[in-house]
């Protein structure tokens, strides 16, 4: 048995893990407790730690089985296979997501438009607004020198 990655629609990600549970699916979508803040109130809520993610564990012969929940989109593939993930990676992340000494978690997606402030160097506190997304690197607009700059996504918040 391996573990897939599924991918689910938005926000569908504890339902689909419901509807595999009662097709007695193994599923594991790794969540967190945060507090949200209204204008009158604040309520805990659990939320998936990958947006649209899931992983399931299945013989390869069964994977068409997932279909059968609503909600469920595609398997997420890997060099044209469908991806695989180590039983140790996913206990590393259950060990770490048990662990407790998580005070907050936050999954980013940085989108063309979106304002950040870099971290560091020499432009360390500007802010800037992302032009265009690489796989380790962004180009981004800084207005206050009306310039582009080529930065690290790590040097970015």
């Amino acid at each position: 048995m391996k573990w897939y990655v599924l991918y689910t629609k938005p926000k569908w990600e504890l339902k689909v893990d419901k509807a595999l549970r009662r097709l007695n699916v193994e599923v594991y979508c790794p969540t967190y407790t945060e507090v949200k803040q209204w204008s009158d109130r604040k309520k805990k809520i659990t939320a998936p730690l990958f947006n649209s993610y899931i992983f399931v564990r299945l013989h390869e012969k069964d994977r068409s089985v997932v279909f059968d929940a609503p909600g469920v989109v595609r398997y997420l593939f890997w060099l044209g296979k469908p991806a695989v993930v180590r039983d140790d990676e996913i206990e590393t992340l259950k060990n770490w997501l048990e662990g407790g000494d998580i005070d907050e978690i936050k999954v980013e997606k940085f989108s063309v438009g979106d304002i950040v402030k870099i971290n560091q160097g020499a432009l360390k506190d500007q802010k800037a607004a992302i032009e265009e997304i690489g796989n380790k690197k962004m180009r981004l607009f800084l207005p206050a020198m009306g310039c582009m700059v080529t930065a690290r996504i790590s040097d970015v918040v």
